[in-house]
């Protein structure tokens, strides 16, 4: 997504430098450990890989440090809730019922932590037609709209299901870089601005 692979090097300090593009610096156990092999994140090695990528990380003066999280509520949301002050968290979610349940439960397992949630993000929200532009709500329409209101939280964007932003992803140029005037580039500008008026630098 980053189009960042390789093994990181590491400082004088004995310190893992993160690799950087577009300005971002960029940490994950995917660059610590064989890509064709799966890591199985279990309690304590959790806990570990987080203490890792968090204490052992060159970061210096960074204006945000953004985590991406697994969907639920599992070892690495208490991990990181517990061992870091988070300033807030954005919820993403699809529209369909299956995974608003689980934001629902992330929602109310941050609010038990005292971590704030800044609002939901409404992903794959609409495909349009190629054709004629008609949108088509694949994975039903409004779903975070709705769990938003229940839970009295901000929606902070609707990202489109969209071919482009798909295929610069994979090719590792994201659609803010590769086509920065579209309008699905403006959907990720939108939710940006939103996140920055509620944590300022």
């Amino acid at each position: 997504m980053m189009n960042l692979s390789g093994e990181p090097e590491v400082t004088s300090q004995n310190l893992i430098k993160p690799l950087v593009n577009y300005g971002i610096k960029c940490m994950s156990m995917g660059f610590l450990v064989d890509e064709r092999s799966a890591i199985v994140w279990r309690g304590l090695m959790v806990m570990s890989a987080i203490e890792k990528l968090l204490r052992q990380v060159a970061w210096g003066p960074l204006d945000y440090l953004v985590i991406d999280m697994p969907p639920g509520t599992g070892d690495t949301q208490l991990s990181i809730s517990q061992n870091i002050p988070v300033s807030g968290a954005v919820i993403v979610t699809t529209p369909q019922a299956v995974a608003l349940t689980d934001a629902r439960k992330g929602a109310q397992m941050f609010a038990k932590v005292n971590v704030p949630v800044l609002g939901l993000v409404q992903n794959m929200s609409s495909l349009a037609c190629s054709n004629c532009g008609h949108k088509m709500h694949v994975f039903g329409k409004d779903g975070a709209v709705e769990l938003a209101k229940e839970l009295s939280l901000d929606i902070l964007g609707d990202v489109p299901l969209d071919p482009e932003i798909r295929e610069t992803s994979d090719s590792g140029q994201p659609i803010v870089a590769s086509n920065a005037k579209s309008p699905q580039a403006e959907v990720y500008r939108s939710i940006a601005r939103k996140v920055i008026q509620k944590l300022p630098v």
